[in-house]
């Protein structure tokens, strides 16, 4: 498959730009997809360099180039420390993460990632491998624990509401398709129905994939795989990703640190920021592709 039609790399110069490649340098990118930004990386990385590419989805794998700098690895980011250490990396020049859905599972009526596809089923799984999917949770949550990820996840006005439906109509609907969803849910949605079912939709990906607990573990793991000096550059799409790596990289954990009450100070964070605020795309990226809009890139130094 054409790589520009599997995925195009959002803030693609400004995110090769920000990790300052060495030519003999070790990189890292945890989200292969179309491999848009590894293709960037390999252009300028010499021959001794190398760089590790993570991807869960196996239909990433079609897009690797023919290059022996390349080693895939087909597992989630999270993994990334103990996958780095059995192939014997070591200590890392860059690592990149792009958190956006790829266009590609976007477009596959089958993954059931879009609301577009009424008769696709419920699946949203970015690892074919494991078993939970977006119908499981349907089916099986308990009233509470769908209200918290729709309000959490996915900012849902009206997410008690819609809770409560789901768990009304599940007695007699099956939950198979999106469009039994759809159906099934319609008295409640609020606005716009094509941005309530987006918002419904990216919380139910965030628990099927258990984004945010990667997320967190990937983050922790960056101080000790990043050599002194190496970077790390984040790419997010929501306000919670982004929150997570903006205080992480401000404070090397995901909560607010106070100050100490008697001497001002603050625990050190294991980084330098370099973007004081986020990179965001340009105005034409967006009018080039719209799903770029809502990107967010900070990028930090291993003190």
């Amino acid at each position: 498959m054409e790589q520009q039609a599997y995925h195009i790399p959002v803030l693609l110069h400004e995110a090769i730009a920000a990790l300052n490649i060495q030519k003999e340098g070790v990189y890292v990118d945890c989200t292969f997809g179309g491999g848009g930004h590894s293709r960037a990386m390999l252009a300028q990385l010499g021959p001794a360099g190398k760089l590790y590419v993570f991807d869960q989805d196996e239909d990433a794998r079609r897009n690797l180039p023919d290059d022996a700098r390349v080693l895939f690895i087909p597992h989630n980011f999270r993994y990334l420390g103990k996958f780095l250490r059995l192939h014997k990396s070591g200590e890392a020049d860059g690592i990149l993460a792009d958190l956006g859905v790829s266009s590609h599972q976007f477009d596959e009526a089958e993954r059931g990632f879009s609301t577009r596809f009424e008769d696709a089923p419920l699946d949203m799984r970015m690892d074919q491998r494991q078993e939970l999917t977006a119908a499981n949770i349907l089916r099986h949550y308990t009233e509470q624990q769908l209200h918290s990820l729709f309000e959490k996840y996915g900012e849902v006005t009206n997410a008690r509401t819609l809770a409560k439906i789901i768990v009304q109509q599940r007695q007699t609907v099956a939950f198979n398709t999106i469009s039994s969803f759809k159906h099934a849910v319609a008295s409640v949605v609020k606005g716009n129905p094509n941005k309530y079912f987006a918002q419904v939709f990216q919380a139910l990906r965030i628990e099927v994939n258990d984004e945010m607990g990667a997320l967190q573990e990937m983050l922790q793991q960056l101080p000790a795989l990043l050599k002194k000096g190496g970077r790390a550059a984040i790419i997010t799409f929501h306000s919670i990703e982004d929150r997570l790596v903006k205080n992480f990289f401000r404070n090397g954990s995901f909560e607010e640190v106070e100050a100490d009450s008697l001497y001002g100070t603050k625990p050190g964070s294991p980084f330098n920021i370099l973007t004081k605020k986020p990179v965001t795309p340009s105005e034409k990226e967006i009018l080039d592709n719209p799903r770029s809009r809502s990107a967010k890139l900070r990028v930090a130094e291993k003190k």
